[in-house]
Protein backbone atom coordinates (compact mmCIF):
# COMPACT_ATOMS: atom_id res chain seq x y z
CA UNK A 1 0.00 0.00 0.00
CA UNK A 2 2.77 2.64 1.08
CA UNK A 3 4.78 1.62 -2.54
CA UNK A 4 1.76 2.31 -4.46
CA UNK A 5 0.68 5.07 -2.77
CA UNK A 6 4.31 6.22 -3.47
CA UNK A 7 4.32 5.62 -7.01
CA UNK A 8 0.81 7.17 -7.52
CA UNK A 9 2.71 10.77 -5.56
CA UNK A 10 5.21 10.85 -8.26
CA UNK A 11 8.30 9.98 -5.21
CA UNK A 12 9.53 7.16 -6.66
CA UNK A 13 8.95 6.50 -10.85
CA UNK A 14 10.44 7.40 -13.71
CA UNK A 15 11.08 11.03 -12.61
CA UNK A 16 12.53 10.02 -9.15
CA UNK A 17 14.39 6.67 -9.99
CA UNK A 18 15.33 6.15 -6.45
CA UNK A 19 13.83 7.33 -2.75
CA UNK A 20 14.45 6.14 0.54
CA UNK A 21 10.94 5.93 2.77
CA UNK A 22 11.13 6.13 6.76
CA UNK A 23 7.83 5.09 8.75
CA UNK A 24 7.18 7.54 11.03
CA UNK A 25 4.67 5.12 13.14
CA UNK A 26 6.85 2.50 13.05
CA UNK A 27 9.75 4.39 15.07
CA UNK A 28 7.70 5.53 17.42
CA UNK A 29 6.52 2.22 18.24
CA UNK A 30 9.81 1.58 18.63
CA UNK A 31 10.87 3.96 21.05
CA UNK A 32 7.69 2.70 23.06
CA UNK A 33 8.93 -0.46 22.96
CA UNK A 34 12.32 0.63 24.26
CA UNK A 35 10.98 2.72 27.08
CA UNK A 36 8.66 -0.13 28.54
CA UNK A 37 11.52 -2.47 28.24
CA UNK A 38 13.54 -0.70 30.67
CA UNK A 39 10.22 -0.46 33.05
CA UNK A 40 10.74 2.53 36.00
CA UNK A 41 14.95 2.69 35.69
CA UNK A 42 16.39 5.53 35.61
CA UNK A 43 17.82 5.51 32.32
CA UNK A 44 18.22 8.45 29.50
CA UNK A 45 17.58 6.74 26.52
CA UNK A 46 19.63 8.54 23.98
CA UNK A 47 19.77 7.98 19.87
CA UNK A 48 22.55 7.77 18.17
CA UNK A 49 22.80 10.30 15.17
CA UNK A 50 24.69 8.05 12.60
CA UNK A 51 22.25 5.66 12.10
CA UNK A 52 20.09 8.45 10.59
CA UNK A 53 21.40 11.85 10.82
CA UNK A 54 18.53 13.58 9.48
CA UNK A 55 17.24 16.61 11.36
CA UNK A 56 13.36 15.06 10.79
CA UNK A 57 14.13 12.02 11.99
CA UNK A 58 15.41 13.49 15.07
CA UNK A 59 13.42 15.80 16.15
CA UNK A 60 10.32 12.42 15.48
CA UNK A 61 12.66 10.85 17.89
CA UNK A 62 13.16 13.91 20.61
CA UNK A 63 9.16 14.67 20.43
CA UNK A 64 8.57 10.87 21.41
CA UNK A 65 11.12 10.99 24.73
CA UNK A 66 14.63 10.32 23.23
CA UNK A 67 18.01 11.76 24.35
CA UNK A 68 20.68 12.41 21.72
CA UNK A 69 24.07 10.56 21.18
CA UNK A 70 26.79 12.16 18.39
CA UNK A 71 29.95 11.63 17.71
CA UNK A 72 31.18 14.91 15.49
CA UNK A 73 30.42 18.54 15.37
CA UNK A 74 28.26 18.05 12.61
CA UNK A 75 26.09 15.73 14.51
CA UNK A 76 26.02 18.22 17.60
CA UNK A 77 24.53 20.66 15.38
CA UNK A 78 22.21 18.14 13.87
CA UNK A 79 21.44 17.45 17.80
CA UNK A 80 21.02 20.74 18.90
CA UNK A 81 18.67 21.78 15.10
CA UNK A 82 16.48 18.90 16.19
CA UNK A 83 15.69 20.67 19.64
CA UNK A 84 17.35 18.03 22.26
CA UNK A 85 18.72 20.20 24.91
CA UNK A 86 22.02 20.22 25.82
CA UNK A 87 21.37 18.06 29.10
CA UNK A 88 19.95 15.50 26.57
CA UNK A 89 22.80 14.60 24.85
CA UNK A 90 26.03 12.79 24.59
CA UNK A 91 29.53 13.67 23.05
CA UNK A 92 31.01 10.27 22.07
CA UNK A 93 34.68 10.25 19.59
CA UNK A 94 37.62 8.94 19.55
CA UNK A 95 39.15 11.76 18.09
CA UNK A 96 37.68 15.35 19.91
CA UNK A 97 39.63 18.08 19.24
CA UNK A 98 40.25 21.11 21.47
CA UNK A 99 37.67 23.43 19.79
CA UNK A 100 35.29 20.68 19.88
CA UNK A 101 35.54 20.11 23.51
CA UNK A 102 35.46 23.11 24.36
CA UNK A 103 32.09 23.94 22.58
CA UNK A 104 30.81 21.00 24.21
CA UNK A 105 31.62 22.04 27.02
CA UNK A 106 30.44 25.46 26.94
CA UNK A 107 27.00 24.38 25.87
CA UNK A 108 26.75 21.93 29.05
CA UNK A 109 26.49 18.69 26.67
CA UNK A 110 28.03 15.20 28.22
CA UNK A 111 30.92 14.31 27.61
CA UNK A 112 32.87 10.27 27.40
CA UNK A 113 36.79 10.92 26.89
CA UNK A 114 38.16 7.97 25.27
CA UNK A 115 41.73 8.24 26.49
CA UNK A 116 43.67 9.65 29.44
CA UNK A 117 44.89 12.49 27.17
CA UNK A 118 41.38 13.17 26.27
CA UNK A 119 40.75 13.32 29.66
CA UNK A 120 43.82 15.70 30.76
CA UNK A 121 42.54 17.90 27.52
CA UNK A 122 39.14 18.16 29.90
CA UNK A 123 41.04 19.03 32.91
CA UNK A 124 42.69 22.28 30.83
CA UNK A 125 39.38 23.54 30.14
CA UNK A 126 37.78 23.24 33.14
CA UNK A 127 40.78 25.25 34.72
CA UNK A 128 39.83 27.99 32.43
CA UNK A 129 35.73 27.71 32.84
CA UNK A 130 33.34 25.60 34.44
CA UNK A 131 30.76 23.50 32.73
CA UNK A 132 27.47 21.83 33.78
CA UNK A 133 28.53 18.54 31.21
CA UNK A 134 28.39 15.14 32.93
CA UNK A 135 31.95 13.98 32.22
CA UNK A 136 32.66 9.99 31.85
CA UNK A 137 35.75 7.71 30.76
CA UNK A 138 35.26 4.89 28.39
CA UNK A 139 36.64 2.19 29.04
CA UNK A 140 37.34 -0.78 26.43
CA UNK A 141 36.43 -4.06 28.71
CA UNK A 142 38.22 -6.26 25.59
CA UNK A 143 35.67 -9.41 26.26
CA UNK A 144 36.41 -9.84 22.38
CA UNK A 145 35.10 -9.55 19.10
CA UNK A 146 31.50 -10.67 17.35
CA UNK A 147 30.99 -11.84 14.04
CA UNK A 148 31.84 -8.84 12.37
CA UNK A 149 34.98 -7.59 13.52
CA UNK A 150 34.19 -4.33 12.43
CA UNK A 151 31.35 -3.57 13.88
CA UNK A 152 32.95 -4.95 17.29
CA UNK A 153 34.49 -2.40 19.75
CA UNK A 154 35.87 -4.58 23.27
CA UNK A 155 38.52 -6.52 21.03
CA UNK A 156 41.85 -6.84 22.70
CA UNK A 157 42.80 -4.06 20.16
CA UNK A 158 40.07 -1.83 19.42
CA UNK A 159 40.68 1.76 18.51
CA UNK A 160 37.85 2.68 21.47
CA UNK A 161 38.58 3.94 25.26
CA UNK A 162 40.89 2.67 27.43
CA UNK A 163 41.90 -1.11 27.15
CA UNK A 164 41.16 -2.20 30.48
CA UNK A 165 42.82 -5.69 30.76
CA UNK A 166 46.45 -4.20 29.47
CA UNK A 167 48.50 -4.46 32.28
CA UNK A 168 48.61 -0.85 34.43
CA UNK A 169 45.57 0.40 32.80
CA UNK A 170 43.09 -0.82 35.66
CA UNK A 171 44.87 1.00 38.57
CA UNK A 172 45.50 4.00 36.11
CA UNK A 173 41.82 4.49 36.10
CA UNK A 174 41.30 4.22 39.65
CA UNK A 175 43.76 7.05 40.08
CA UNK A 176 42.41 9.08 37.20
CA UNK A 177 39.31 8.80 38.87
CA UNK A 178 40.60 10.17 42.18
CA UNK A 179 42.71 12.62 41.34
CA UNK A 180 39.63 14.19 39.33
CA UNK A 181 36.49 14.01 41.21
CA UNK A 182 34.36 15.61 38.15
CA UNK A 183 34.73 12.07 36.94
CA UNK A 184 31.26 10.71 37.59
CA UNK A 185 30.35 8.05 34.79
CA UNK A 186 31.78 5.50 32.72
CA UNK A 187 30.94 4.18 29.57
CA UNK A 188 30.92 1.41 27.41
CA UNK A 189 30.07 -0.10 23.70
CA UNK A 190 30.92 -3.59 23.29
CA UNK A 191 29.41 -3.36 19.50
CA UNK A 192 26.67 -3.59 17.31
CA UNK A 193 25.18 -5.92 14.75
CA UNK A 194 27.06 -8.93 15.23
CA UNK A 195 27.55 -8.94 18.77
CA UNK A 196 25.91 -11.37 20.73
CA UNK A 197 23.69 -10.09 23.82
CA UNK A 198 26.04 -12.22 26.15
CA UNK A 199 28.70 -10.49 24.87
CA UNK A 200 27.36 -6.89 25.85
CA UNK A 201 26.49 -8.34 28.93
CA UNK A 202 29.83 -9.18 29.85
CA UNK A 203 31.52 -5.72 28.98
CA UNK A 204 28.52 -3.80 31.10
CA UNK A 205 29.06 -6.14 33.70
CA UNK A 206 33.09 -5.84 33.78
CA UNK A 207 32.12 -1.87 34.12
CA UNK A 208 29.67 -2.22 36.75
CA UNK A 209 32.26 -3.72 38.60
CA UNK A 210 34.86 -0.96 37.85
CA UNK A 211 32.32 1.49 39.06
CA UNK A 212 31.90 -0.34 42.40
CA UNK A 213 35.42 -0.90 42.18
CA UNK A 214 36.43 3.26 42.21
CA UNK A 215 33.60 4.12 44.43
CA UNK A 216 35.04 2.02 46.91
CA UNK A 217 38.25 3.49 46.90
CA UNK A 218 36.90 6.96 47.02
CA UNK A 219 34.94 5.90 49.81
CA UNK A 220 31.62 7.59 47.82
CA UNK A 221 29.51 7.33 45.28
CA UNK A 222 31.58 9.09 42.47
CA UNK A 223 30.42 7.51 39.81
CA UNK A 224 26.81 8.26 39.94
CA UNK A 225 25.70 6.82 35.83
CA UNK A 226 26.70 4.59 33.56
CA UNK A 227 26.41 4.75 29.68
CA UNK A 228 25.94 1.38 28.86
CA UNK A 229 25.90 2.22 24.61
CA UNK A 230 24.17 0.54 22.57
CA UNK A 231 24.33 -2.20 19.98
CA UNK A 232 21.03 -4.23 19.95
CA UNK A 233 21.56 -6.42 16.61
CA UNK A 234 18.88 -6.16 14.17
CA UNK A 235 17.33 -9.18 12.42
CA UNK A 236 17.91 -9.03 8.47
CA UNK A 237 16.46 -12.69 7.60
CA UNK A 238 12.52 -11.77 7.98
CA UNK A 239 9.86 -9.40 9.40
CA UNK A 240 10.46 -10.53 12.82
CA UNK A 241 12.13 -8.49 15.54
CA UNK A 242 14.51 -10.09 17.33
CA UNK A 243 16.10 -9.57 19.96
CA UNK A 244 13.77 -7.48 20.96
CA UNK A 245 14.40 -4.59 23.99
CA UNK A 246 12.89 -6.70 26.81
CA UNK A 247 15.11 -9.47 25.74
CA UNK A 248 17.94 -7.51 26.31
CA UNK A 249 16.75 -6.04 29.44
CA UNK A 250 16.46 -9.46 30.58
CA UNK A 251 19.71 -10.66 29.69
CA UNK A 252 20.84 -7.58 31.34
CA UNK A 253 19.30 -8.13 34.59
CA UNK A 254 21.06 -11.99 34.43
CA UNK A 255 24.24 -10.68 33.50
CA UNK A 256 24.15 -7.72 36.32
CA UNK A 257 21.65 -7.98 38.83
CA UNK A 258 22.51 -5.06 40.41
CA UNK A 259 22.23 -2.76 37.32
CA UNK A 260 18.81 -1.69 37.12
CA UNK A 261 18.21 -1.56 41.03
CA UNK A 262 18.81 2.64 40.77
CA UNK A 263 21.94 2.20 42.20
CA UNK A 264 23.28 4.13 38.95
CA UNK A 265 21.56 6.35 36.61
CA UNK A 266 21.63 4.49 33.20
CA UNK A 267 22.43 5.96 29.55
CA UNK A 268 21.45 4.02 26.34
CA UNK A 269 22.92 4.71 22.95
CA UNK A 270 20.85 2.51 20.74
CA UNK A 271 20.32 3.15 16.48
CA UNK A 272 20.51 0.67 14.04
CA UNK A 273 17.86 -1.07 16.54
CA UNK A 274 15.54 2.06 16.19
CA UNK A 275 15.00 2.92 13.07
CA UNK A 276 16.51 -0.38 10.56
CA UNK A 277 12.88 -1.48 9.79
CA UNK A 278 11.42 1.39 10.01
CA UNK A 279 12.54 2.35 6.82
CA UNK A 280 13.22 0.76 3.40
CA UNK A 281 14.39 2.19 -0.16
CA UNK A 282 12.95 2.09 -3.44
CA UNK A 283 14.87 2.11 -6.59
CA UNK A 284 13.66 2.16 -10.37
CA UNK A 285 14.83 -0.71 -12.84
CA UNK A 286 16.17 0.42 -15.41
CA UNK A 287 17.71 -2.29 -17.67
CA UNK A 288 18.24 -5.96 -17.69
CA UNK A 289 20.17 -8.03 -19.89
CA UNK A 290 21.38 -11.56 -19.80
CA UNK A 291 25.48 -12.44 -19.33
CA UNK A 292 27.71 -15.86 -18.64
CA UNK A 293 23.75 -17.40 -18.34
CA UNK A 294 22.93 -15.00 -15.34
CA UNK A 295 20.15 -12.21 -15.40
CA UNK A 296 21.30 -8.37 -14.13
CA UNK A 297 18.89 -6.55 -13.41
CA UNK A 298 20.83 -2.45 -13.77
CA UNK A 299 19.12 -0.09 -11.05
CA UNK A 300 19.44 3.11 -8.92
CA UNK A 301 20.42 1.55 -5.79
CA UNK A 302 23.57 0.98 -5.45
CA UNK A 303 26.83 1.33 -3.35
CA UNK A 304 26.27 5.00 -2.99
CA UNK A 305 23.31 3.73 -0.92
CA UNK A 306 23.66 0.45 0.63
CA UNK A 307 28.07 0.57 0.92
CA UNK A 308 27.85 -2.00 3.67
CA UNK A 309 25.93 -4.43 1.35
CA UNK A 310 27.45 -3.94 -1.54
CA UNK A 311 31.38 -4.60 -0.06
CA UNK A 312 30.24 -6.95 2.80
CA UNK A 313 27.60 -9.02 1.22
CA UNK A 314 28.07 -11.83 3.42
CA UNK A 315 27.50 -9.41 6.72
CA UNK A 316 24.94 -7.28 5.60
CA UNK A 317 22.60 -8.73 3.15
CA UNK A 318 19.20 -7.05 2.33
CA UNK A 319 16.05 -8.78 1.58
CA UNK A 320 14.96 -7.21 -1.73
CA UNK A 321 11.10 -6.98 -2.75
CA UNK A 322 10.01 -6.08 -6.17
CA UNK A 323 6.97 -4.03 -7.69
CA UNK A 324 5.65 -3.64 -10.90
CA UNK A 325 6.08 -0.09 -12.34
CA UNK A 326 2.63 1.06 -10.52
CA UNK A 327 3.81 0.06 -7.00
CA UNK A 328 1.89 -3.51 -6.90
CA UNK A 329 3.66 -6.83 -5.36
CA UNK A 330 4.70 -8.51 -8.85
CA UNK A 331 3.90 -12.30 -9.23
CA UNK A 332 5.89 -13.25 -11.95
CA UNK A 333 7.95 -16.35 -13.10
CA UNK A 334 11.30 -16.63 -10.83
CA UNK A 335 14.53 -16.67 -11.86
CA UNK A 336 17.68 -16.22 -10.28
CA UNK A 337 19.22 -12.99 -10.91
CA UNK A 338 21.71 -10.39 -9.55
CA UNK A 339 20.48 -6.90 -8.65
CA UNK A 340 23.00 -4.08 -9.20
CA UNK A 341 23.34 -0.52 -8.77
CA UNK A 342 24.54 2.41 -10.87
CA UNK A 343 28.44 2.95 -9.87
CA UNK A 344 30.85 2.78 -12.46
CA UNK A 345 32.63 -0.71 -10.85
CA UNK A 346 31.97 -4.39 -11.59
CA UNK A 347 31.60 -5.48 -7.60
CA UNK A 348 28.64 -2.89 -7.19
CA UNK A 349 25.82 -5.39 -6.47
CA UNK A 350 23.18 -5.40 -3.78
CA UNK A 351 22.03 -9.19 -4.06
CA UNK A 352 23.96 -11.82 -6.19
CA UNK A 353 22.48 -14.67 -7.38
CA UNK A 354 18.78 -14.08 -5.93
CA UNK A 355 15.68 -16.00 -6.72
CA UNK A 356 13.42 -13.41 -7.53
CA UNK A 357 10.23 -12.49 -9.73
CA UNK A 358 11.72 -11.63 -12.88
CA UNK A 359 12.57 -8.41 -13.36
CA UNK A 360 11.52 -5.87 -16.07
CA UNK A 361 12.77 -2.91 -16.99
CA UNK A 362 10.44 -0.25 -15.03
CA UNK A 363 9.75 -2.49 -12.07
CA UNK A 364 10.83 -1.19 -8.26
CA UNK A 365 13.23 -2.88 -6.09
CA UNK A 366 12.81 -2.31 -2.42
CA UNK A 367 15.66 -2.96 0.01
CA UNK A 368 13.98 -3.71 2.84
CA UNK A 369 14.92 -2.73 6.78
CA UNK A 370 16.98 -0.31 5.26
CA UNK A 371 16.11 2.64 7.80
CA UNK A 372 19.10 3.09 9.49
CA UNK A 373 22.51 3.90 7.69
CA UNK A 374 21.50 3.72 3.97
CA UNK A 375 19.73 6.51 2.42
CA UNK A 376 20.26 8.93 5.68
CA UNK A 377 23.96 8.33 5.00
CA UNK A 378 25.18 8.05 0.84
CA UNK A 379 28.39 7.93 -0.52
CA UNK A 380 29.57 10.42 -3.05
CA UNK A 381 30.50 7.88 -5.43
CA UNK A 382 30.44 8.87 -9.30
CA UNK A 383 29.02 12.71 -7.98
CA UNK A 384 25.74 10.66 -7.52
CA UNK A 385 23.16 13.06 -6.27
CA UNK A 386 21.92 11.71 -2.71
CA UNK A 387 18.25 10.35 -2.78
CA UNK A 388 15.04 12.16 -1.49
CA UNK A 389 13.40 10.88 1.66
CA UNK A 390 10.41 11.12 2.58
CA UNK A 391 8.71 9.95 5.66
CA UNK A 392 4.87 8.62 6.04
CA UNK A 393 2.46 7.40 8.53
CA UNK A 394 -0.64 4.88 7.93
CA UNK A 395 -2.96 6.66 10.38
CA UNK A 396 -5.90 7.34 8.05
CA UNK A 397 -7.48 5.81 4.96
CA UNK A 398 -4.21 6.81 2.79
CA UNK A 399 -0.40 6.58 3.63
CA UNK A 400 0.77 10.82 4.24
CA UNK A 401 3.81 11.11 2.84
CA UNK A 402 6.26 14.52 4.16
CA UNK A 403 9.68 15.06 2.52
CA UNK A 404 12.75 14.79 4.75
CA UNK A 405 15.55 15.43 2.56
CA UNK A 406 15.18 16.68 -1.28
CA UNK A 407 16.97 15.11 -3.66
CA UNK A 408 20.32 16.73 -3.96
CA UNK A 409 20.42 18.97 -7.33
CA UNK A 410 23.21 19.19 -10.06
CA UNK A 411 23.63 22.63 -8.80
CA UNK A 412 24.53 21.45 -5.27
CA UNK A 413 26.51 18.46 -6.46
CA UNK A 414 28.47 21.59 -8.84
CA UNK A 415 29.28 23.64 -5.68
CA UNK A 416 30.72 20.61 -3.20
CA UNK A 417 33.21 19.56 -6.14
CA UNK A 418 34.37 23.43 -6.36
CA UNK A 419 32.97 25.13 -8.91
CA UNK A 420 32.94 28.10 -7.46
CA UNK A 421 36.98 27.58 -7.27
CA UNK A 422 37.13 26.65 -10.98
CA UNK A 423 39.79 28.47 -11.61
CA UNK A 424 42.18 27.82 -8.02
CA UNK A 425 44.75 25.90 -9.98
CA UNK A 426 45.86 27.80 -12.98
CA UNK A 427 48.97 29.24 -11.42
CA UNK A 428 50.58 30.24 -14.50
CA UNK A 429 50.72 31.22 -18.05
CA UNK A 430 49.07 28.29 -19.72
CA UNK A 431 50.21 30.19 -23.46
CA UNK A 432 49.54 27.86 -25.96
CA UNK A 433 47.47 25.53 -23.99
CA UNK A 434 43.87 24.61 -25.10
CA UNK A 435 42.34 23.18 -28.16
CA UNK A 436 44.52 24.91 -30.46
CA UNK A 437 47.53 24.55 -28.69
CA UNK A 438 47.99 21.01 -27.12
CA UNK A 439 50.07 19.44 -29.92
CA UNK A 440 52.09 22.35 -29.44
CA UNK A 441 52.17 21.78 -25.82
CA UNK A 442 52.26 17.97 -26.29
CA UNK A 443 55.67 18.24 -28.20
CA UNK A 444 57.01 20.88 -25.68
CA UNK A 445 56.71 18.27 -23.07
CA UNK A 446 57.81 14.88 -24.20
CA UNK A 447 61.70 14.32 -24.99
CA UNK A 448 63.02 14.55 -28.51
CA UNK A 449 66.01 12.46 -27.85
CA UNK A 450 68.44 15.37 -29.25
Amino acid sequence: MVVREAVRSGLVGPAQVVSGFVDADGIQESVRDLHRAFGDAPVLHTFAVKAASLVPVLRLLARSGMGCEVASPGELAQAVAAGFPPERIVLDSPAKTHAELAHALELGVAVNADNFAEVDRIGELLAVSESASVLGLRINPQVGAGAIDAMSTASASSKFGVPLRDPGARQRVLDTFAERPWLTRLHVHVGSQGCSLELIGEGVRATFELAEEINAAARRQQVTSLDIGGGLPVNFDDDEIRPTYETYVRRLRAAVPGLLTGRYDLVTEFGRSLVAKNGFTAAVVEYTKDTGGRRIALTHAGAHIATRTVFMPDAWPLRIAVYDRDGRPKYAPERVQDVAGPCCFAGDLVARGRTLPELAPGDLVVLLDTGGYYFSTPWSYNSLARPAVHGFTTHGPAPRFATVRREQTLAEILAESGVDQADALLFGDFGDFGEAGSDAAHARLVPTGD
